[in-house]
């Protein structure tokens, strides 16, 4: 079984997170992940002006320091970047790992970082639109090993070269988001990845999860697809606490629904193996603060041999 560690890129310094790299690197932790965006996404007004690092020069830094780890964001906004130019930047960090990148990838949703930073928010159908064809434009380039062409409504290539391409293999799509009629159907024509995001506030169960899973599969028949090419991955926010009232101002505090693993250490390898039994090949543990090194370092010799 497989676990990855999302860091919080807001309300810390460069020191902090790199301080917790390392403390990732030399724990039981398969990847390393980060979100991608400009503000805090918290919806607040007097949160704008805290410190938000940015996602991609986080794994560009990542890639040259760590080893072993795989490196991903969930998610970039696709909004925020033309598809090639972001299918380059990511063949780079690619070459830098030596083939440890994930491109994690969803259509966007934060529509106050649009307006402060003067982007275009279309409508859910046009992010859908342009999401779906920036995914298939992307994979184009890393799986061609030629120059592409692409003609979409909204982006388009002229015998494109990605060079340096992908480091080895190409770089796995991971699909962010769980619409079913949109966004998984995305996925099953052109990711390889799904991302069950417990911060959307989504039911976390065994239940959800198999609906989900059962989706994707009837997408991927409809393609002509293998369901088995894609792998099943769940961001869980975790708290680790015997103070049930801390443990549901964890909850309350950012809106989280049913299944949040915030309890006891007991509680939360319980909601985590729900998830593995239920078909996850990887758990990501998220809403840990960076500067919390022994919230990290407690998860991997704690709950991570639960699962041996």
């Amino acid at each position: 079984m497989q676990f990855g560690a999302q860091l919080v890129n807001y309300f810390c310094e460069w020191d902090d997170t790199l301080a917790t790299i390392k403390t990732v690197q030399a724990g039981r932790w398969h990847s390393l992940w980060w979100s991608d965006h400009f503000l805090p996404p918290v919806g607040r007004a007097d949160m704008e002006h805290e410190r938000a690092l940015e996602g991609w020069s986080l794994l560009t830094a990542a890639a040259a320091i760590t080893e072993r780890l795989q490196l991903g964001l969930l998610v970039t906004g696709n909004t925020y970047r033309n598809p090639a130019l972001l299918a380059k930047m990511a063949a780079t960090i690619d070459q830098i790992s030596h083939g440890r990148l994930i491109l994690g990838i969803g259509a966007a949703w934060f529509k106050r970082e649009h307006e402060a930073y003067g982007w275009t928010f279309p409508s859910m159908k046009e992010r859908q639109d342009r999401f779906e064809e920036a995914v298939e434009l992307i994979r184009a380039l890393f799986r061609s090993g030629e120059s592409v062409d692409f003609q979409g409504e909204y982006y388009r290539l002229d015998s494109a070269p990605l060079s340096p391409g992908c480091y080895a293999d190409p770089i796995p799509i991971l699909v962010g988001g769980t619409g079913e009629k949109r966004t998984l159907r995305t996925l099953a024509r052109h990711g390889d990845v799904m991302n069950l995001d417990g911060w959307a506030r989504g039911p976390m169960t065994r239940e959800y999860f198999q609906h989900k899973v059962s989706v994707v599969n009837r997408h991927c028949e409809d393609a002509g697809r293998d369901p088995g090419e894609i792998r099943h991955t769940v961001l869980m926010p975790t708290f680790v606490t015997d103070d049930e009232a801390a443990a549901r101002r964890f909850v309350d505090a950012r809106g989280l629904g049913e299944g949040t693993a915030s309890g006891p250490k007991s509680y939360v390898i319980d909601r985590i193996g729900e998830m593995i039994d239920a078909g996850a090949h990887e758990i990501m543990i998220g809403g840990i603060p960076t500067q919390k090194l022994d919230h990290y370092q407690m998860v991997a010799e704690e709950i991570i041999p639960a699962f041996d």
